[in-house]
């Protein structure tokens, strides 16, 4: 139900939807570079948007020259992998993740599908598939986790991955303050930084002859990435092992994001159509012809075993806890009638319970008294009867005839439950 107070004033006004708290999140790290000469940051993010944003050169160009700085210690290109979280998002917010094809689509992808799509797979993922949507990696923050801020907070005791990674920056620009060698490297990538992007802003339209200069600025970018990274080791601790892991989960979150909401309708079509499917199995002649058409074992299983699995389900054997066990199988013996022998003295009435019991076979039974019955019965389930009374021996076959009335009964609810928990 929807909360009334206020809605239409929001009806009427713009939420003005956008990733202004991750870029938020994100300037706070760049901010460590105070840009008085011991952090490279800001330069990274200079070069990352400066070869994004330019206008001459080509998508080839623009992608080498990209590939060949990431390739030089990718957990120290931090401009480029929380550029590329900002650039990620904003193609959810505006919905040009989704591949489209103009030729053959009329409908662009929308954030709003994508929130709606998501909200579903909540409910439909526990209905269909019998656990949370995050065992499938499927929940919120599987899809829109950056937009979320997920890095900004932590679910345990450790902290957070953006808290952690300013905390490694500031301890580079402390270190960079006292020994020079550190300080000496962390200036060669600034300049050379700086150099790549004053360069980029010369080229015009009509240059032709700047490939090779391009190509030795990046060249030399990189290159003094190396050296960087060899003081960076150097410092107590060795913070560049934290910041591969650092920039492995949040590249792995962005992946992981994109793969998903790009596979949003495929996925939630996928997962409908099959509960479709698996619900015709109710028409017997549907459910004979499923079985000849689906190839996968899986489904032709499903549909063969549906009818004895439906058999077994039952109402009453519905059961929360395992402790509810022992109460339903009364219950269900009591609606029976069961047991309904209780005296062992009646030997009568137990020769005569012999003759419902499945596991004996009483061919001429008729031919004998109710002591050589119950004899013979206690025989064929080994029960002793050598030295044993009759009055023994019919109080054992009893026994064993009334606790397979609760075996068979108990048998009956673990079928059930085996046909109503989802596999």
């Amino acid at each position: 139900m929807t909360v009334n107070k206020g809605l239409a004033s929001l009806i009427e006004s713009d939420p003005n939807l956008s990733n202004q708290a991750q870029e938020n999140a994100i300037n706070d790290i760049k901010a460590v570079d105070k840009d008085d000469g011991y952090q490279f940051i800001k330069s990274q993010f200079d070069v990352d948007t400066a070869i994004h944003n330019n206008t001459v050169l080509t998508t080839s160009q623009k992608n080498d020259a990209l590939a060949t700085l990431y390739a030089a210690q990718p957990h120290l290109q931090i401009g480029r992998y929380l550029n590329d979280t900002i650039r990620h998002t904003n193609t959810i917010l505006d919905g040009s993740i989704m591949p489209f094809d103009a030729s053959v689509e009329t409908k662009t992808f929308t954030f709003i599908e994508a929130l709606q799509t998501v909200e579903s797979l909540q409910t439909t993922i526990p209905q269909i598939l019998g656990v949370p949507a995050s065992a499938k990696s499927r929940d919120v923050n599987d899809h829109f986790g950056l937009l979320n801020n997920i890095f900004t907070t932590s679910q345990d005791s450790t902290q957070p991955i953006f808290t952690r990674l300013k905390e490694i920056m500031q301890l580079i620009d402390t270190t960079s303050r006292t020994i020079s060698a550190l300080n000496t490297a962390t200036a060669a990538v600034r300049y050379s930084n700086t150099q790549l992007v004053d360069f980029l802003a010369t080229i015009v339209a009509d240059s032709t002859d700047f490939q090779t200069t391009l190509d030795n600025r990046v060249n030399t970018t990189a290159g003094n990435m190396a050296n960087l990274n060899t003081r960076i080791s150097q410092i107590p601790g060795d913070p560049s092992v934290e910041l591969i892991s650092i920039r492995d989960k949040i590249v792995t979150q962005q992946t992981l994001e994109n793969s998903n909401i790009v596979s949003l309708r495929t996925y939630i079509e996928s997962i409908t159509n099959n509960d479709i499917l698996a619900g015709l199995a109710e028409d017997k002649d549907l459910r004979e012809l499923l079985t000849k058409v689906a190839q996968n074992t899986s489904w032709q299983n499903y549909y063969n075993d549906y009818e004895t699995n439906k058999s077994r389900l039952n109402p009453l054997y519905a059961i929360s806890t395992d402790s509810d066990k022992s109460s339903v199988i009364e219950l269900v013996l009591q609606s029976r009638g069961l047991p309904d022998v209780s005296d062992y003295l009646d030997f009568a009435a137990v020769a005569n319970k012999t003759k419902r019991d499945d596991r004996i076979d009483t061919k001429n039974y008729d031919l004998y008294s109710d002591e050589q019955i119950i004899t013979k019965s206690c025989e064929q389930l080994g029960i002793t009867t050598a030295n044993r009374s009759i009055e023994d021996q019919s109080n054992s076959l009893l026994n064993n005839m009334n606790e397979n009335d609760r075996s068979i009964v108990a048998d009956e609810l673990d079928q059930n439950e085996d046909a109503n928990t989802l596999s």
